[in-house]
């Protein structure tokens, strides 16, 4: 008997294989999915409204574990730094890197990175870039981080006097924040306004990748799944024909 024929109770081997390996896969990318989400994103809740509008307080997102090596101008990231906020978690948009020169505010109320003009399309509200102008020298090694709600954020600005100009190091961030998984938000992009500097913009993380594995994961085992039901209606239903089908007819 051919690899196709029907077994016994009426299911093709091939679309029974077919649909075993199915679930297989499905189980193997839904969980896989998930374990490789775990080890490279970490969850953090945002504890206040500097980063408004882009992040909420209150809202939860999903940040890439990186290196503080691996951070570029625009990223938004969460870090920890003893002379902020007794090291709890903060999350803010780095607009410098070290060797950087950044001033506020040119004559149409933009930020400037090494004379360069920044467009800043997320911020909170049109206008100033800061309500205070200022002017800092990142050294080599450090970050110069921003909040989005730039009236009330307490960021680089507030520790211009501190060493380092306000920034801090590199070895500070944690990771870097790649989508708002509460409320279901979406993704945060990179800015294209620092994607025409020395360094250009970090490319986007795995999340897409894992989340689409998952996704044809849940398909493929629902799929496979569902083969077996389907099959033995349909052999049932023809079994019924070929009883109804009159003797001597063929």
């Amino acid at each position: 008997m051919s690899g196709t024929g029907r077994t016994g109770d009426g299911h093709g081997r091939l679309g029974s294989m077919l649909s075993g390996l199915a679930v297989a896969v499905g189980l193997v990318l839904f969980l896989g999915g998930f374990a490789w989400g775990a080890l490279v994103y970490k969850p953090y809740i945002v504890p206040t409204e500097s980063m408004t509008p882009t992040v909420n307080a209150g809202d939860r997102v999903l940040a890439e574990r990186v290196d503080g090596s691996e951070v570029r101008r625009g990223d938004v990231v969460v870090f920890t730094d003893p002379a902020w906020d007794n090291n709890m978690p903060m999350v803010k948009r780095v607009v410098g890197i070290g060797g950087d020169k950044i001033a506020c505010c040119e004559k149409s109320g933009r930020l400037t990175v090494n004379g360069k003009p920044i467009d800043e399309p997320y911020l909170q509200t049109e206008g100033l870039a800061s309500v205070k102008n200022f002017t800092a020298n990142v050294p080599k090694g450090q970050l110069f981080l921003l909040g989005d709600e730039r009236s009330g954020s307490l960021d680089s600005r507030v520790h211009l006097d501190d060493p380092g100009q306000g920034s801090v190091p590199r070895s500070d961030v944690q990771a870097r924040v790649d989508a708002i998984a509460w409320p279901m938000d979406g993704m945060i992009g990179r800015p294209q306004a620092f994607a025409a500097l020395p360094g250009g913009v970090s490319a986007p993380g795995p999340l897409k990748l894992q989340l689409g594995a998952v996704v044809v994961g849940v398909v493929l085992i629902f799929g496979g799944t569902a083969y077996g039901p389907i099959a033995a209606r349909s052999a049932r239903r023809r079994n019924g024909q070929d009883r109804r089908v009159p003797a001597g007819a063929h």
